[in-house]
């Protein structure tokens, strides 16, 4: 099955990459008249050329972000068995658990008498959590990405968001995940908070400081970044398979974008990058 991959990233990117042109060559063009009139002081000091790659970055990094979760959708399929976006799971929680995933998100977010946050421990949260009883309250998480492993009948949970995440998103992600892990009876095998690449290039080197405050991102085995991601949900060098299409496909987008989007001709040396 894995063999059918390559040619399914190369149709998801290429479709979006599409879409995104289309968009700034025709839909929603950089004016720069329209620009200058708006904004003269920037454009008197400012080459339009570095504010028209604003503009298409803007247009460009919001549908990527969606183009992730089809990519681990697509792998997931491949090699686990099954995969859907923004799916429900339904459960119970134990009131008392509901209520201490709010106290610990609490601490983590706001000083305490001290002065200081408290510093996430995913282990140490999580069973403070468990130890919590009660009534069994009705909830519903709507997972980013979930996957079936079909052959070995587990369920897992995928929160899939950009390299360098926001602090409220990484929130919203912290407690979804709590709330899957603490249903009664616990409905999925594993749930992450994952990043599809890490801009630090280690583990041990992401610094981005936002998702920090929620989690320990260098060693909370509940985090997965880069390969780590991609070789769990596709099997070992899935990751390296999916930076080769990448690759494969870079080229004739930056001379496209270059030509049609910039009006210039590509740099002799822009043929080299790879990722």
């Amino acid at each position: 099955m894995k063999k059918e991959i390559p040619e399914l990233i190369k149709d998801v990117v290429s479709s979006m990459m599409e879409l995104v042109l289309d968009k700034v060559l025709y839909k929603d063009p950089f004016l720069f008249e329209k620009w200058k009139a708006d904004k003269p002081l920037y454009a008197a000091l400012v080459p339009k050329e570095i504010f028209k790659g604003s503009h298409f970055e803007r247009r460009f990094v919001t549908p990527f972000g969606r183009v992730w979760e089809k990519l681990a959708q697509i792998v997931a399929n491949n090699f686990l068995g099954n995969a859907s976006l923004d799916y429900s799971i339904n459960g119970t929680v134990p009131e008392e658990r509901l209520k201490r995933i709010s106290e610990v998100l609490n601490k983590l977010e706001h000083k305490g008498t001290d002065k200081k946050r408290t510093k996430p421990d995913w282990d140490n949260e999580l069973q403070y959590i468990l130890d919590g009883k009660g009534e069994l309250i009705p909830t519903t998480v709507i997972c980013n990405v979930f996957a079936e492993d079909i052959a070995n009948k587990k369920r897992y949970v995928f929160e899939i968001k950009t390299p360098l995440p926001n602090s409220d998103i990484t929130k919203v992600s912290k407690e979804k995940i709590f709330k899957l892990y603490s249903m009664n009876p616990c409905l999925v095998n594993g749930a992450f908070f994952a990043l599809p690449y890490n801009p630090y290039s280690k583990r041990e080197n992401y610094n981005w400081t936002f998702p920090a405050r929620w989690f320990n991102m260098k060693e909370d085995k509940v985090v997965l970044i880069g390969d780590e991601l991609w070789n769990f949900i596709g099997g070992e060098n899935t990751y390296q398979l999916f930076i080769s299409e990448i690759n494969k496909l870079g080229k004739n987008y930056r001379e496209r974008i270059y030509r049609e989007f910039l009006g210039i001709e590509p740099p002799k040396s822009d043929s080299e990058i790879i990722i």
